[in-house]
């Protein structure tokens, strides 16, 4: 489930920029304050952008724009430079959106490479200068992947593969293979494209990165708990039969440890769309001060019979942003004592 916004309702995203992007629904029709909502030549009911599809999700801007949304390839992603490499970039997962059947992998603590089918390119298009003898064997066609030493050498494999002189040293980096962008199909068809590949030319450097299915949320948290218990940087989770498409996608997700935290009611939020008429988010108040909204994890009997203000809930969350507020809060209960 992703979150919307009420009519005449806005909230905030960070962006690129220092300054907070503003989204909002005014009789039904979105907007955002970021360039590429202002900049599109479309009526205004007609514009959406990656803020908006974040918020909403890509099903519900596809619903209320009547068709597909624009995929078009970018050259110039946040964090990125222009002239990189066309990367698949992951989401934070929300803590609601359900992932029962999606394909989960280790998120690795390593260099992110992409392999053209000549050379490594960073995210930032800078050439990886690995010896030939590392690079034999892979396909003339792109890969996407990591080059990973092991678990907690992160600065150690940044150290190697910036090296200009092909030393010696990287017979200690592997190059775990997760996606293969030039390859028709979905997810499944093309990591059989890999394992093909890799099958067939049996490059000594290059290996596939295993995914298994998650079957729901408990295996997530367990598995979650067992990579960081060994070390691992968290997971990450690929929607089936997905597109390999450039730029943030909620088909990718990445997912790290969640907290636990307290607070108190203050207020309810009416719901929107199927949660018309009850309560859509809990608005909710930090010891601190802080104030956020609670809208995932609540089942619709706590939507119909939502916690009173004044009760204290207890809720989960992966992070906190830069203002020190909760990323993605989910619910978990009403404390009794």
């Amino acid at each position: 489930m992703t979150l919307d916004l009420a009519d005449g309702e806005s909230c905030e995203m960070k962006g690129s920029g220092a300054q907070p992007y503003v989204l909002k629904n005014t009789g039904g029709v979105y907007s955002c304050t970021c360039p590429a909502w202002r900049n599109q030549s479309v009526a205004i009911e007609r514009r959406t952008c990656k803020h908006l599809r974040k918020l909403r999700g890509d099903a519900a801007e596809e619903t209320r724009l009547g068709g597909a949304l624009p995929r078009k390839p970018v050259k110039q992603t946040e964090g990125d430079e222009a002239g990189g490499p066309p990367l698949l970039l992951a989401q934070s997962w929300d803590n609601a959106t359900d992932v029962a059947g999606w394909w989960m992998s280790e998120k690795l603590d390593g260099v992110r490479a992409f392999w053209d089918g000549k050379q490594f390119l960073s995210r930032l298009g800078n050439l990886f200068h690995a010896p030939d003898w590392f690079t034999d064997g892979l396909p003339a066609t792109p890969l996407d992947g990591e080059l990973w030493i092991e678990r907690k050498k992160f600065q150690r494999t940044v150290s190697i593969v910036r090296r200009q002189d092909k030393s010696e040293h990287w017979r200690e980096v592997r190059y775990l293979v997760f996606d293969a962008p030039m390859a028709t199909g979905g997810f499944e068809e093309r990591m059989k494209f890999v394992q093909d590949c890799l099958a067939t030319a049996r490059p000594e450097f290059a290996i596939e990165h295993p995914h298994e299915h998650c079957r729901g949320i408990e295996h997530l948290r367990s598995e979650l708990a067992r990579v960081e218990a060994l070390g691992g940087e968290g997971l990450m989770l690929r929607e089936p039969q997905s597109k390999y498409v450039a730029g943030r996608s909620t088909t990718l997700l990445k997912l790290k440890t969640f907290h636990d935290a307290e607070a108190l009611v203050i207020g309810h939020t009416p719901g929107a769309g199927r949660h018309k008429g009850r309560l859509g988010a809990l608005a909710v108040q930090l010891a601190d001060g802080t104030k956020l909204r609670v809208g995932t994890g609540l089942s619709d009997a706590e939507r119909n019979c939502p916690p009173p203000v004044g009760a204290t809930i207890t809720f989960r969350y992966q992070e906190l942003s830069e203002g020190g507020v909760p990323r993605f809060p989910s619910f978990v209960g009403v404390r009794h004592d």
